[in-house]
């Protein structure tokens, strides 16, 4: 007579089942295998406190713990996490229902925006609706089912609530299966209420098994490979778009033996820069709004445009207006489809580092015309020039402008550092102007262009690789917006890099706003005049005092000499550290150049001040050259 045997179980709450699940979850791609989960943030409130909190202690041995000072700052810090391990690995964080939860979603949306993934663990309100209405419950008189959780909705990629002990595992699984797959990846979110994360249940035991996700290479279809393969072999002047993709596919070798065979120039997006380094005779440089001269002006007569994981935001199509070709026609390598398609493009749905080997091989024995490669390298030789005129400074004891910060720091940092920059002028400045060495080098968050997002990235990098140099770039505005997680770098002893840069207001916006008639009202941080506008003297306001304040040692550099000293001292140290200069806005020094090609920000259709009449009539010559590529 034979007996059937249960399968085994263990009584855990579904907070404990869910942090022992995501201990045991991991991605391999190339024989390299990571954690999928490797650690998890939290701030702790009554919706999380007694559950996944409780979960934290318990099973420590297994799951990091990291304690943030904001929720969304938390996310950013994951961010960086995961790109600097190319979305192999991730972090989760979790908040408590209310303010903690819906502080997650500019992190969330910035996440999802980047494909860059990240587990959110919000709580959420009472399943069993014991009392109505709870503390921070967000009463909806015809949807009772809503919560501020909702909110994460449209900026995640997967969106659970789990309001039954049972409910957790398929959804799990699902959530590991997108933060996993390089095509759907982003913010994923599993809403927890609170008496369900404290709820006792039997769990199989083959749930807690060790779980392998693949993170796959897809190969290009025969049929588009030779379409792309025929369409490069009948182009002139091709021209590579490289974006976040070519990093994230660590495709950076392939692109490299592409371009040395065939002698395709490579022009770059924010994501897409330092895929080749800047010494190479093929690297261009930034592409668009900010891009150098050389990229642009081939950009806009190239009659093929092969981008290689990249999404084509209006920065780098200069909103419509780059590409003018007449002829011009796009080939895509995309893993994901929604992007290969865009512009009318032939595809390569595939890796990018698949592709981009696949289509070296079907090129074998194709070069572009001498010609070609002369003049671009000529073009790429004129633009070193500007570089370093933007960097150089002639007197070692003035103030230093703000490219010539980037010049400082140009000569101190090694080749494997990581230098972080999100929002600002900053970004411009350095599209146009750096020098990327290696692959990650260059961390610009640009799909979101997210103000505060420099120091937690810089947490979340420097916990993905410890014995990297990373530097976080920061602006008095973006500084202004998030300087909590200095306390997190302080506490966790990372020895982060931060330049403090003070102009006194938000740079880049005061510029944007010039230049469409806006007059630079409510972009500089001043008293009130005596005609109420903020332009009066500058605030007296002291950020290298609030950084040291907040625990972090801090360099004060008044001269481009004492900058440069200020760096070196920096780098050697193994502690947190604050550079701190005030810039130069006169003018008089060494800038930036003026932007290459254009980029549509609407100007008032009828004004009676001269500034808004005059930006109107530029913008309507501007948005003329739009053009709509099928």
């Amino acid at each position: 007579m034979s007996h059937s045997t249960s399968p085994a179980t263990s009584r855990l709450t579904v907070a404990q089942a869910l942090v022992r699940f995501l201990s045991a979850q991991y991605t391999a791609r190339d024989g390299e295998r990571h954690r999928l989960i490797a650690g998890t943030w939290g701030i702790f409130g009554h919706g999380n406190v007694a559950g996944i909190g409780q979960a934290l202690i318990e099973y420590g041995d297994v799951m990091p713990y990291h304690q943030g000072r904001n929720e969304q700052a938390m996310v950013h810090a994951a961010v960086g996490h995961a790109r600097q391990l190319d979305r192999l690995s991730a972090q989760a964080v979790t908040t408590s229902i209310g303010p903690g939860a819906t502080n997650l979603v500019t992190g969330a949306a910035l996440a999802t925006i980047n494909r860059l993934p990240v587990l959110l663990l919000p709580g959420d309100y009472f399943a069993t609706r014991p009392a109505d209405p709870l503390l921070q419950q967000l009463e909806h008189p015809g949807q009772f089912d809503v919560s501020v959780n909702d909110t994460l909705r449209p900026v995640s990629r997967y969106f659970d609530r789990i309001t039954r002990p049972e409910q957790l595992i398929p959804s799990a699984l699902q959530a590991m299966r997108v933060l996993a797959d390089p095509a759907e990846t982003g913010a994923v979110t599993l809403a927890l209420p609170q008496d369900v994360q404290a709820e006792a249940y039997d769990w199989p035991e083959e749930f807690f098994a060790e779980r392998v996700w693949t993170v796959r290479r897809p190969a290009p279809d025969p049929a588009e490979l030779a379409e792309a393969v025929r369409a490069v072999r009948a182009a002139r002047r091709p021209l590579l778009v490289v974006g976040g993709g070519v990093h994230h596919s660590r495709a950076e070798d392939a692109l490299r033996a592409l371009v040395d065979a065939t002698g395709i120039p490579v022009a770059a997006t924010q994501a897409g820069k330092g895929s080749l380094r800047h010494d190479h005779p093929a690297d261009l440089g930034g592409i668009g709004h900010t891009g150098t001269a050389v990229a642009d002006d081939l950009a806009r007569g190239a009659d093929l445009v092969i981008g290689v994981g990249t999404r084509y935001t209006d920065f780098t199509t200069a909103s419509g207006t780059l590409f003018q070709h007449p002829e011009v026609r796009f080939l895509n390598l995309n893993i994901t489809a929604f992007d290969a398609h865009k512009l009318a493009a032939r595809t390569v749905v595939a890796d990018a580092r698949a592709a981009l080997e696949a289509l070296a091989e079907g090129l074998a024995g194709f070069r572009v015309d001498p010609a070609y490669e002369a003049e671009y390298r000529a073009g790429k030789e004129r633009w070193e020039q500007v570089v370093e005129s933007a960097f150089g400074a002639a007197d070692e004891d003035a103030v230093p402008t703000q490219t010539q910060v980037l010049g400082a720091l140009d000569a101190v940092v090694g080749d494997e550092d990581v230098v972080i920059n999100a929002a600002g002028s900053l970004p411009g400045d350095l599209h146009k102007l750096w020098r990327s060495r290696s692959r990650r080098q260059y961390h610009l968050e640009y799909g979101y262009s997210c103000m505060g997002y420099e120091i937690p990235a810089a947490i979340g990098v420097q916990q993905a690789a410890p014995d990297t140099v990373v530097w976080a770039l920061v602006g008095d505005g973006t500084y202004l917006m998030m300087p909590t997680e200095i306390v997190t770098a302080v506490q966790e002893g990372l020895p982060v890099k931060m330049v403090l840069i003070q102009n006194h207001g938000y740079a880049s916006i005061g510029g944007l706003s010039e230049s469409v008639g806006g007059e630079r009202f409510g972009t500089a941080y001043r008293y009130r005049a005596a005609d109420g506008t903020f332009s009066g003297a500058p605030l007296p306001v002291d950020l290298a005092a609030n950084a040291a304040s907040l625990g972090m040692d801090v360099l004060r550099a008044k001269t481009v000499r004492e900058l440069r000293e200020a760096l070196a001292t920096a780098r050697a140290t193994d502690a947190p550290l604050c550079v701190y200069v005030e810039t130069d806005t006169s003018g008089s020094g060494p800038a930036a150049p003026e932007a290459e090609a254009w980029w549509d920000v609407p100007v008032a259709g009828t004004a009676t001040r001269e500034a808004a009449v005059r930006a109107r009539e530029d913008y309507d010559r501007q948005v003329a050259g739009r053009r709509h590529h099928l």
